[in-house]
């Protein structure tokens, strides 16, 4: 039986409907709420709300009467209010509205529908589009797509529009980047305190810096186009405290899969989701931004990780506008607790067909697989190919199904033939994916993340299983309906890989 990551708390109780209600506890309650495990989880993995108030010391701080959380300060500055609670609706001031070749069409039409064919935007320069989802396909209406953003973006004079010409060269086309909630980072247009939103549900990756990112609809993102505003209900919060070494064969996927397999796909609908401990200080940007970009696959209305160091340490090249950074207060009131030891932790997958049906990888080892898949805005930045090169620099065997590699952006395709990976003795990505018999880097975009045209690179037009970084696994996510995937870290689809089974990679990385 694996380790358990805490222990039950026995002295613990249930509030009541009436209290429940009010989506937060006085702050001299004792009450708590224990989430309950679905008996379809295995007993192997168990965490537990901790009832104590955590004693992290916060950056700054606020009355009991006045104090909140994270979220509801930045929504607080957005609708110029001097405080709010969860469950009341504002008026909110965008700072950044994200749309890509999906969506955009749609939003663009019902802008022109409400507010005129020939109505200027509420701010030229606060407006990013990028396309990436059915971009290297011979499909017409995919097509057609990026011609009506470009159409757009030039009669609006759009600072911010990453487009891309020709599709049989990537690299021709400068302006091109790749995924969107990846390019908005590399880019800085994600910042501290500010509000960002999006027509793409895993626009929440962007929480990782400390700000409120959701994602929206065409018809919310046609009004954010006329107006820069967007009437929203403050979310309750969750809070996550993960402390503990991270061991070395552990990812931030195997993190949220953790998270998503003890509260489940409907755990934190519109609930914001935060995340601190000593565990989510020490990780990175880009796996803060993993952790963040799956609170979607929870319901979550957003993930947040506090900004510290990491953070403006990422983006002091990459960004000039001033932000301004909040923190939850001390006495601020979450709608329950969560603590992990991630030290107990052991890798994880999710299989068919819920990103909530955890599972150890090692109880999935007679799983015979069809492929791997690399990629995407959960699972395709420059780290998540480093681990899964360290997996294969580790094993020095080839693989033995077809491996996909999908770079989220040009500048991560360009990371994985330059940059060294480290042990290496200066080998690159590309080099020792080679080696491996892997497949050659793809052309970046979201891929055969969620299917596509039937011409979509690595798109499975068969039914296959297939171990993936990417988020989702219902059926027909990634093409074919009857297909199944086990979504799961870069390490275990690495190992996975060289084995042909789901796999757990402490057996080439101990």
């Amino acid at each position: 039986m694996a380790s358990p990551a805490i222990s039950p708390t026995r002295t613990s109780s249930f509030i009541n409907k009436k209290d429940f209600s009010r989506f937060c506890f006085s702050s001299t309650s004792q009450l708590s709420i224990h989430k309950c495990k679905k008996s379809s989880v295995s007993k192997k993995i168990v965490s537990v709300m901790a009832p104590q108030q955590s004693e992290r010391s916060p950056a700054t701080t606020g009355s009991v009467k006045t104090a909140m959380t994270l979220t509801e300060k930045i929504m607080a500055r957005a609708s110029e209010k001097p405080h709010l609670v969860p469950g009341e609706n504002v008026w909110v001031n965008v700072d950044i509205l994200m749309t890509h070749d999906v969506c955009g069409p749609g939003s663009i039409g019902i802008f022109k529908k409400e507010f005129g064919e020939n109505a200027k935007v509420w701010d030229r320069e606060k407006l990013v589009i990028i396309p990436d989802h059915y971009i290297f396909t011979s499909d017409e209406r995919a097509n057609r797509n990026v011609d009506i953003l470009r159409d757009f973006c030039m009669e609006q004079n759009i600072k911010y529009f990453y487009d891309i010409k020709d599709l049989g060269n990537f690299k021709a086309n400068p302006d091109y980047k790749g995924v969107c909630h990846v390019a908005l980072a590399q880019e800085g247009h994600c910042r501290p305190g500010e509000v960002l939103l999006g027509t793409d549900s895993h626009t929440c990756t962007a929480g990782a810096f400390g700000q409120f990112a959701t994602g929206i609809g065409n018809t919310d993102a046609g009004f954010v186009l006329g107006t820069g505003k967007l009437l929203l209900k403050v979310p309750p919060t969750l809070r996550f405290v993960m402390d503990g070494e991270m061991p070395d064969y552990l990812l931030a996927k195997d993190l949220i899969l953790q998270i998503i397999g003890e509260i489940s796909v409907a755990g934190a609908t519109y609930k914001s989701m935060e995340f601190v401990g000593s565990t989510v200080e020490s990780l990175t940007m880009e796996e803060r931004m993993t952790l963040c970009n799956m609170v979607v696959e929870a319901g979550g209305k957003n993930g947040v990780v506090p900004a510290d160091t990491t953070t403006f340490k990422y983006l002091e090249d990459k960004t000039s506008a001033p932000y301004e950074p909040v923190y939850s207060d001390q006495q601020a009131r979450f709608l329950s607790e969560y603590r992990f030891d991630v030290s107990k932790l052991e890798p994880l997958v999710a299989k068919p067909h819920s990103p909530d049906n955890r599972a150890l990888a090692r109880e999935c080892k007679d799983v015979k697989i069809d492929r791997v898949y690399i990629g995407s805005c959960t699972g395709g930045k420059t780290e998540d190919f480093l681990a899964a090169a360290r997996v294969f620099l580790a094993s020095g065997k080839k693989v033995k199904v077809s491996t996909f590699l999908v770079p989220a952006t040009q500048k991560v395709w360009m990371d994985l033939y330059t940059l060294p990976v480290p042990g290496s003795d200066g080998k690159t990505c590309s080099q020792i994916f080679e080696e491996a018999g892997c497949d050659t880097p793809a052309s970046p975009s979201c891929g055969a993340c969620l299917g596509g045209p039937k011409d979509t690179y690595a798109r499975m037009n068969e039914p296959k299983v297939c171990v993936s970084t990417t988020n989702r696994n219902f059926p027909g996510r990634m093409g074919h309906k009857e297909g199944q995937i086990y979504l799961a870290s870069p390490y275990t689809a690495a190992a996975s890989a060289l084995t042909g089974y789901v796999t757990d990679p402490r057996e080439f990385l101990q």
